[in-house]
């Protein structure tokens, strides 16, 4: 344990810190098997104590998350609708972009925004506003704003722990993390309600049409 906290800190302390948290971030907005989240946190909880410096946290992660998001709907852009086509119909990754286009079409930015703080889900939007042509100025904009909001937010969910736990950096990571977490599955919670209680009035609606009084 030991050992793991002083590796923590000499990579902490290291000027390459923040190269690594901007090529973190960038990776994760077109490849989400990589931690972004994590690093970030981790930088803020060890920014607590003056190393690294929080402002340079918050800057880099928003800057590498832009971007990665640009590299993600440039993607889609070059070739996204092909790829999306040959998704398995009853996948996962099927269902994260269906819900993308559904939330494009009706909110456009404010699902860009949303998306950011979902793992994977962020992906699957930035790549499919790519793929139907979302227009490039509207992206950049809506998408500063979810990355810098995303920057802030994730270096000082880390920055909180640290102060929290200012003798124990670990227990402040794991509560910085765990925060974190709970955010997320708010955040995705909801949008599961949200789409549940839309799921039922759709039957009804065709009902409706195929009625016999129906105005075609």
């Amino acid at each position: 344990m030991m050992d793991l906290l002083e590796l923590l800190h000499q990579t902490m302390s290291s000027p390459w810190v923040y190269l690594a948290i901007f090529g973190i971030a960038v990776l994760d907005g077109f490849f989400p098997v990589v931690p972004s989240e994590t690093a970030v946190i981790t930088a803020g909880v060890f920014a607590a104590s003056g190393t690294p410096d929080l402002p340079a946290v918050i800057l880099v992660a928003a800057a590498g998350a832009l971007v990665g998001d640009h590299v993600s709907y440039a993607l889609g852009r070059a070739g996204g609708s092909r790829l999306l086509g040959r998704l398995p119909a009853r996948g996962r990754r099927r269902a994260g972009v269906e819900w993308a286009r559904r939330g494009i079409a009706l909110r456009g930015g404010l699902i860009l925004t949303v998306a950011r703080y979902v793992p994977g889900g962020r992906t699957a939007v930035t790549l499919t506003m790519g793929a139907v042509g979302y227009p490039r100025r509207r992206f950049l904009a809506f998408d500063a704003l979810a990355a810098g909001s995303w920057g802030l937010y994730s270096a000082l969910v880390g920055y909180l722990g640290g102060l929290a736990f200012e003798q124990d950096p670990l227990r402040g990571l794991l509560f910085g993390l765990g925060l974190a977490l709970a955010v997320t599955a708010v955040v995705e919670g909801v949008r599961v309600l949200r789409r549940r209680r839309a799921t039922p009035a759709r039957p009804a609606r065709a009902a409706a049409d195929r009625s016999p009084g129906a105005v075609r």
